[in-house]
């Protein structure tokens, strides 16, 4: 690298740079989760049926995310490590298996959705208006996922390069389509019939798409650090197990998010919908303070990679100390909002009396997981950052299946009230195995960076 532009990864203070590269990412994840919310606001005035099918579909959508954004981290961490390495060959190769693995597995999804969306809502209900609104919304979003699939490696490849505004941009440009066609088609307007929950699914996907059009415009037809084509492209079985020694593991870590949404669901129905609607609108709300900290991430994960990459590791370890003071600074106050006003944040929802006494106590003891939550989350991506993805993988399993769901299942005995501490719970574990896992990397790995050639690989 011989430009200011081209290594500022690698020059620029560190502070200055998480900031500048962060800032884009976070208000995009804001903008993102303000859809979310959104979204369900809207559904909610449907009706209380409505909100449950949706909050019943989160987990396939859960699955869709673990995917997209596990494909496009595993990318963008070998993006970012090869452009530090100066292998410019290698990075431009990954950007193009990333595009193709997308559309791959935007097929497989829609498949699925098509074939499999009635069995699901099956194991969960049997009440006919919400499997019937469930199944059409769930087909909707996954036969027409494949905006969002290539749009969210055409994102990641980017903010591998340091270009954190373009990714903005798409995120921004598919946000806020879906927020001004949510009542259009939900409620029927400028001669559009009232769609309901199918109207939310089309106004979900129809951003998506627009927004993936976009990111192609910019990724093939403007010049960047990583050169995109798909001309006479090849598979190569070595590429794409590199994305996927990062993805995979990343996959994993979130698609266990569906599995232990999946798990509280069955767990909660026995307390009635009410129980169920609230865990849905937590998903909901808890967004608003997550997704500033993956946005964070999203500025952090080249930097870190990079500068692992080039052997740096000062650089390394400010972004990890910075990253991580910001990180639990958001979260923090996302724990003050939740105790302060949780009976407003409910209503946002049209909260009756039954999920205002269940809801309230639920958003308070779920949120003094956060700020522990926080440091994990910055922990996780120095892993992944540093191609060792088999580390996040370890403590999302520890947190999400190992305790998290045994602990909700027994204090369900007690009461529905007792099942939200098994998030506090689990995430003090998970953090302390992550602190345990990064004094094992640091000695290893990160303490003998700059002593040799390049750093060494993991065998795990």
């Amino acid at each position: 690298m011989t430009t200011a532009a081209e290594n500022k990864m690698g020059t620029q203070p560190i502070l200055k740079l998480i900031v500048t590269m962060s800032l884009p990412a976070i208000f995009s994840m804001l903008v993102q989760a303000l859809y979310n919310v959104v979204d369900s606001y809207f559904v909610a005035k449907v009706s209380q049926d409505a909100l449950t099918a949706v909050s019943l579909a989160f987990p396939v959508q859960t699955l869709m995310i673990a995917f997209g954004a596990g494909t496009g981290i595993g990318l963008n961490s070998l993006v970012s490590r090869r452009l530090g390495e100066g292998r410019q060959k290698d990075a431009d190769t990954a950007a193009a298996h990333g595009v193709v693995l997308a559309v791959l597995t935007a097929l497989c999804f829609a498949l699925l959705g098509a074939l499999c969306s009635g069995a699901f809502f099956h194991a969960f209900t049997d009440d006919a208006a919400v499997f019937a609104m469930g199944r059409t919304y769930t087909t909707i979003v996954t036969v027409f996922s494949f905006g969002f699939f290539v749009e969210i490696v055409l994102e990641k490849t980017l903010q591998a390069t340091g270009n954190m505004i373009y990714p903005m941009l798409f995120q921004l440009s598919g946000a806020v389509i879906n927020i001004i066609l949510d009542p259009i088609l939900i409620f029927g307007a400028f001669g559009l019939p009232a769609m309901g929950v199918a109207g939310a699914a089309a106004a979900t996907v129809t951003g998506q798409i627009l927004s993936m059009l976009f990111a192609l415009y910019i990724s093939f037809f403007r010049s960047h650090r990583v050169h995109i084509t798909l001309r006479g492209f090849r598979f190569c079985g070595r590429t794409v197990r590199d994305i996927y020694a990062v993805g995979i593991p990343s996959i994993i870590m979130q698609s266990i998010m569906s599995v232990l949404t999946v798990g509280l669901n069955k767990i909660l129905i026995d307390f009635g919908k009410a129980a169920v609607n609230v865990l849905g609108i937590y998903y909901k709300l808890q967004s608003f303070v997550f997704m500033p900290v993956f946005g964070l991430t999203h500025g952090v994960l080249p930097i870190m990679g990079y500068n692992y990459g080039a052997q740096k590791r000062s650089r390394l370890m400010q972004a990890l100390f910075y990253g991580s003071a910001i990180a639990f600074v958001i979260m923090a106050a996302g724990t003050a909002l939740f105790w302060a006003v949780p009976e407003w944040l409910l209503g946002l929802f049209e909260a009756d009396a039954a999920i205002l006494e269940i809801g309230v106590p639920a958003l308070r003891i779920i949120s003094l997981s956060f700020p522990a939550a926080a440091l994990g989350i910055l922990f996780s991506t120095l892993f992944q950052a540093c191609g060792m993805g088999q580390r996040s993988l370890f403590v999302s399993v520890l947190r999400q299946l190992v305790v998290i769901l045994p602990a909700a299942y027994l204090l369900a005995k007690i009461g529905v009230v007792y099942v939200w501490y098994a998030f506090p719970i689990a995430e003090c574990v998970s953090f302390i195995a992550s602190i345990l896992l990064f004094l094992g990397l640091y000695r290893k790995h990160i303490r003998t960076l700059g002593a040799c050639a390049a750093p060494q690989g993991e065998t795990e």
